[in-house]
């Protein structure tokens, strides 16, 4: 099913477009994203690492077979071209296999986040119709009655263990399963425009967007970012500890690795400080991949003097704005400055970045080569340096849609293939952006107009604060109001001159009416699957 089938949007940015001529990008009328891993074989590297970590390491040459027996056996139970394949999936060997093996086989697989309770896993199987659905043993009880109800689910195949009693309909052990296929699959005959797989949008302001990726847009955002700011070699092993679910650990420890030959360190369960710090010290990745809230939560846990952090070569982070705090402190645990981007899943990876020898800290940095990038105000007007607009992007990774969502892709994918992210940014007389909130995120405090995110960045710059989030909150009377909610460095303080503390710390620095009336302290602030601040778990509490 090709991209012109698939919907009237899909007449996206051309594959010689602007951005493609910038960086010299090229991939043949067909093509097929497998060949991002397939391609190491033709290169012999073979033998060289694909992927390492506490749950196994296997070769390119041995994640080749085992991608081909998944291709091999997905199409035995009946698939043809263009079905969805669901994975809920961790970060471990089988995740890139079952990935690329659907993938070769012309199928599409679905990233879908690992915290996914029964409930929204029905609402993703109904949304895209998937009747086969591969997960790790330890989410294999999520697939019960209530997330199979009115879906085509048919089939449920178990990784990395035995399905749990709770899982409903067949279910496959991988392990045996695949014994039974060629470690040969020659690639489906697809097109550069076909789809490739979906990632879901997190659903934080209405049901999650199925985010339809195709079959060039992998090798577009290595050819763009990888390429221009990682500078990634065979020798390069790579550690995202954001999951591959996420578009941004996708990137990282997929894409770009594996198009260089390199290696993917996968880390298994939750991210918890020690075991980042055993695995970096045992399997020495050169190329570290966090977010703000990780690199916090790192520079401040015990046992982080004592780690050994040689190996690295390149800190990166993405997602929310790096605070000069967090820098400083894994500046000063490292000797390494983090290269702070910003992208999106409806691009794939990274589009403005800061690089190691162009950097402004608190800016997501320049526009990456290869993507078009605008600011506009809200008549579609650019707007010059120095002055605020909305953000605009466009390059040849960015989704042709949502699936099933004209209402959504009309909003958010306009003509010519830009994408209106609904971002605030200033772009300063060098070209560095620096991001000021949400378009829709103003509200008014005492007759003034205040950006939550002005005070949450100001609140993070305070000495005895670990990490914040600011949001705006109505009070019962109908007015609004900003409360603080606080992790401090330490729990030996007095809540309310800690209180008082902070707010006199935000009338000093900003205007005096943008303190946060309202400061609530916590041990730790919630997250999303993503490593992000869970901002919607925080209004509800």
């Amino acid at each position: 099913m090709s991209a012109a089938e698939i919907s009237p949007i899909a007449d996206r940015v051309p594959v010689d477009s602007a951005g493609a001529r910038e960086i010299g990008f090229a991939v043949p009328e067909r093509t097929n994203a497998s060949r991002i891993l397939f391609d190491n074989i033709t290169a012999g590297r073979g033998e060289r690492i694909a992927v390492t970590g506490p749950a196994g390491t296997l070769s390119y040459a041995a994640l080749c077979a085992e991608a081909a027996r998944w291709g091999n056996g997905l199409l035995s139970l009946g698939l043809a071209r263009g079905d969805r394949v669901l994975l809920l999936l961790d970060d471990t060997p089988a995740y890139p296999a079952a990935f690329f093996g659907a993938v070769r086989a012309g199928l599409v697989p679905l990233l879908i986040n690992t915290l996914t309770p029964p409930d929204l896993l029905q609402f993703y199987l109904a949304d895209s119709g998937a009747t086969v659905a591969v997960t790790d043993a330890d989410f294999s009880a999520r697939f019960d009655a209530t997330a199979c109800a009115g879906t085509k689910l048919a089939t449920l195949i178990v990784v990395n263990g035995k399905a749990g009693a709770n899982a409903a309909g067949r279910c496959l052990d991988a392990a045996a399963w695949l014994a039974w296929f060629s470690a040969k699959l020659p690639e489906a005959d697809t097109h550069r425009n076909d789809m490739a797989f979906w990632m879901y949008s997190s659903g934080s302001t209405g049901r999650p967007k199925g985010i339809v990726h195709l079959q060039h847009d992998m090798a577009y955002s290595e050819a763009a970012f990888a390429r221009h700011v990682l500078k990634l070699s065979a020798g390069d092993v790579c550690f995202s500890v954001p999951k591959i679910f996420f578009a941004y650990g996708f990137g990282n420890a997929i894409t770009f690795p594996f198009t260089v030959g390199a290696t993917s360190l996968l880390l298994p369960g939750q991210p918890k400080p020690e075991a980042i710090f055993a695995a970096i010290e045992r399997f020495r990745p050169s190329v570290f991949f966090g977010l703000p809230t990780l690199y916090t939560s790192l520079t401040k846990a015990a046992g982080a003097r004592s780690a050994d952090f040689s190996s690295l070569r390149l800190a990166v982070s993405a997602a929310e704005v790096l605070s000069a705090e967090v820098f400083n402190a894994w500046k000063g645990l490292t000797g390494l400055e983090i290269v702070e981007g910003l992208g999106s899943t409806e691009v794939l990876h990274v589009y403005l970045s800061n690089l190691e020898g162009a950097k402004k800290l608190g800016s997501a940095g320049l526009r990456v080569p290869g993507y078009e990038v605008a600011l506009k105000d809200k008549d579609g007007r650019d707007v010059d340096d120095g002055e605020e607009g909305i953000l605009w992007v466009r390059g040849d990774s960015n989704t042709p849609l949502y699936w099933n969502r004209p209402d959504k892709t009309a909003e958010t994918i306009r003509d010519g293939g830009w994408i209106y992210t609904g971002d605030r940014f200033v772009r300063d007389g060098d070209g560095f952006y620096f991001f000021k909130g949400r378009a829709d995120d103003l509200i008014k405090i005492s007759g003034q107009w205040v950006y939550p995110l002005e005070v949450e960045l100001c609140l993070a710059e305070h000495p005895d604060v670990r990490e914040c989030a600011v949001l705006a909150v109505e009070l019962p009377d109908r007015r609004m109001t900003l409360r603080a909610v606080v992790a401090m460095t330490t729990d030996a303080f007095d809540p309310d001159a800690a209180t008082r503390g902070l707010q006199d710390f935000v009338k000093g620095r900003l205007l005096p009416h943008k303190y946060p009336r309202e400061v609530l302290f916590v041990h730790e602030l919630p997250k999303t699957g993503t490593g992000k601040i869970d901002r919607q778990a925080l209004l509800k509490g």
